[in-house]
């Protein structure tokens, strides 16, 4: 009988976030052997046991009726807005099996992480928003971020960069809209920033600083590296792949959809450090990206599958910016490695199947 794997994602009036991606998950796990289907939190009827879930037709969705998933990946990308108002206390029930537990905001992952004395070493300094803690930052690091705790693909990001007496800011809207400004003093700096925040955040969402990095290999480029790490098919976290991101002209970040450009790692770290020091660098990014799942699902329990955001600044030393434990795959694409990218999508698929045949192997050996 084939394993049911239903995959848990929001659905809108407009249809699927990422449904090329979602399209070729479900594809891949039929190829797998596994029936594989779509849907949202309102989709679920828990009286008949049953699902309203949906599969590709042709360039469309059909949606259909399907029993109870033997298993649940939880691709639901959650943002503080009314739209995902169902999905917290939904996924707090345990009415299913799931493949991913759980995480957390980015700043909350930060401070789990810096306790570790292992990881501190990578991590760039990382606070609150407050007038003061930004003066501070500012005259320690000349350079300072602006992050929301939920948010992704580089949107409502600010840089603020302290230099020859100004200050020099430069952003991304929640549209993808490009903001430069040149500020005189502080306090017109920090009133900003606090505009910025209230119009750019979702919901009751929070901001913090984070120290900015000479990320400049490419010279009036922000760069960093994107690693791909899942568990495979026997339950082994495993380094999926790795490129560089080269951001646009003056942008304040790399992300490919704010315009930036994949480029394959090692040959990009070979032209900057040379073969020795790249092949140390690319190790380096595996071993902590390696530590810190292990972290993570100490304090979270099981997980799948992370995007790692890494800066390497123009010393060689390895940083990490973010953790996205719903990662994109778009850079595999970008870098022409298909075969990198079908593995990706393939992976999550391959570790749910084995926690679904690992729980029944258990059943059996407990039985009297």
């Amino acid at each position: 009988m084939r394993k049911r794997i239903g995959v848990l994602t929001y659905r809108g009036e407009s249809g699927f976030v990422e449904p090329g991606f979602l399209r070729r998950l479900v594809e891949a796990g039929r190829e797998l052997g596994a029936e594989v289907f779509l849907f949202s939190p309102q989709d679920v009827h828990f009286e008949e046991k049953r699902i309203n879930g949906y599969v590709p037709n042709g360039t469309k969705w059909r949606r259909e009726r399907f029993a109870w998933p033997d298993i649940v990946i939880d691709r639901y990308r959650y943002y503080p807005l009314p739209k995902h108002r169902a999905y917290l206390p939904f996924r707090k029930q345990n009415w299913f099996r799931y493949a991913n537990n759980r995480f957390s905001n980015k700043y909350v992952v930060h401070q789990i992480l810096i306790q570790d004395p292992e990881l501190q070493l990578w991590l760039p300094e990382t606070l609150p928003y407050d007038r003061k803690t930004l003066a501070e930052m500012l005259d320690d690091h000349r350079q300072v971020y602006l992050k929301p705790t939920n948010g992704s693909g580089g949107r409502s990001i600010l840089r603020v960069e302290k230099k020859a007496g100004r200050y020099l800011l430069h952003g991304r809207t929640k549209q993808q809209a490009k903001s430069c400004e040149k500020l005189a003093t502080l306090t017109e700096v920090c009133e900003r920033l606090e505009h910025w925040m209230k119009y750019e955040k979702n919901g009751d969402e929070q901001f913090f600083l984070q120290q900015g990095l000479r990320l400049s290999l490419v010279p009036k480029r922000t760069v960093d590296a994107r690693l791909l790490v899942q568990k495979d098919g026997t339950g082994q976290w495993c380094l999926t792949g790795m490129g560089i991101r080269v951001g646009p002209t003056q942008s304040s970040t790399s992300n490919l959809h704010g315009g930036g450009t994949a480029l394959p790692a090692v040959s990009f770290l070979v032209q900057r450090f040379g073969q020795e020091m790249a092949e140390q660098i690319v190790q380096e990014c595996k071993e902590l990206a390696i530590k810190t799942v292990t972290r993570i699902e100490e304090h979270f329990g099981l997980m799948m599958e992370f995007g790692f955001d890494l800066g390497i600044d123009v010393h060689g030393k390895v940083w990490i910016i973010e953790i996205n434990p719903k990662p994109g795959r778009e850079i595999f694409k970008q870098m022409r490695q298909h075969k990198r990218y079908a593995m990706a999508v393939r992976r999550p698929l391959e570790y749910a199947l084995y926690l679904v045949n690992k729980e029944k192997s258990d059943r059996l050996r407990d039985l009297p």
